[in-house]
């Protein structure tokens, strides 16, 4: 245990003085005996580069109040090329980054803390990356719709008639990323976060692709409906409403769950018959996430949706695979009878 130097900052508490005096000139004084005094002192923040161990900088003065993110703050202010999201410590070389909220006095041994520093890159927040990543799709499908002269022969567009399907899956593709665009404004809160920007830019490249491909599919004056008419269309758009509609009410308990501070336990299924499937798995918003691409597949009948429906399979599945093993951590009495995301199977 290091010994505090003369340097650092206290505040005494005057009927302790005498006795504080005492164990100073004893080089007795540790971080150990201060705690068990009740005295207040400042810390040093020393922060190294991950890669090479050298010392970029010393924050000095800082609190035992004062959480990581402060840190970053002051970080930022000695060196201006870093902002605070952009910033990732360490408490060890190979450890995992710190989340902003962690109370400084909670990381110290003695008081001079050594953190480690990486650079994650340009950052951009949880609401933009969504809302960029949903607008795209929304924006280009329609782009399609209205069969663009530079994208369809304008001729072979104005002979063939839309069959109904195209104008339907226009809705339901609008109405999809719509209801994306929507609970990212008004129903999931973020907490602050930011994600590399290389990841919105890998998301969008897949969203946005996939939508020029199938969009372009369906709205082609070729395109043939599905084989089996108006039965396989209608049960699929009613199969793709009412797993839009079940989406939309479990994303909403969740947000109320986790804001209604009682976050000790495991989201449980209300009066409403689309929550019910919490009863059954445990991740239900990717249950219907992927039911809706199943149904749009059956609906429009064409391959590149069933590829894209195929991904969004194996995608939800690991997702929830991950999620589940943290609520078997937490609510393990609760969740450990239920799948990750298909009832019985997984």
């Amino acid at each position: 245990m290091k010994q505090i130097r003369s340097c650092e900052v206290f505040v005494i508490i005057p009927s302790q003085s005498r006795r504080f005096s005492s164990d100073v000139s004893k080089g007795a004084f540790t971080l150990a005996s201060i705690k068990e005094r009740n005295f207040f002192w400042c810390f040093e923040v020393e922060i190294l580069d991950v890669q090479s161990k050298k010392q970029i900088c010393i924050v000095d003065k800082v609190p035992p109040s004062s959480t990581l993110l402060d840190v970053k703050h002051k970080f930022h202010k000695a060196c201006p090329q870093w902002y605070p999201s952009r910033v990732g410590l360490q408490l060890e070389r190979n450890g995992p980054y710190l989340k902003d909220s962690v109370n400084i006095q909670s990381l110290a041994v003695s008081s001079i803390i050594t953190l480690y520093f990486t650079d994650l890159g340009q950052q951009v927040g949880w609401t933009t990356f969504f809302l960029t990543e949903y607008t795209g799709p929304l924006l280009i499908y329609l782009l399609f719709y209205i069969r663009l002269s530079t994208i369809y022969d304008q001729v072979e567009s104005t002979k063939n008639f839309r069959h109904p399907v195209v104008h339907l899956a226009c809705f339901c593709h609008c109405l999809h990323y719509i209801r994306h665009l929507l609970e990212t404004l008004f129903v999931h809160k973020f907490s602050g976060g930011h994600t590399p920007l290389k990841n919105m830019i890998k998301g969008c490249a897949f969203y946005w692709g996939f939508t020029s491909w199938i969009a372009y599919y369906i709205n082609h004056p070729r395109y043939t409906p599905p084989s089996f008419g108006h039965r396989q269309v209608s049960l699929a758009a009613l199969g793709f409403l009412m797993c839009e509609a079940g989406n939309h009410f479990i994303n909403v308990a969740l947000a109320h769950q986790n804001h209604s501070g009682s976050k000790a336990c495991f989201p449980s299924p209300t009066y409403n018959p689309f929550t019910w499937l919490f009863l059954l798995v445990s991740c239900p918003n990717y249950t219907y996430e992927v039911g809706s691409w199943i149904s749009f597949t059956v609906m429009t009948q064409t391959l590149p949706v069933g590829i894209f429906a195929f991904l969004m399979v194996i995608q939800m599945s690991l997702w929830a695979q991950k999620k589940h093993k943290l609520y078997l951590k937490k609510f393990y009495p609760e969740v450990r009878r239920k799948a990750a995301m298909i009832p019985i199977i997984f």
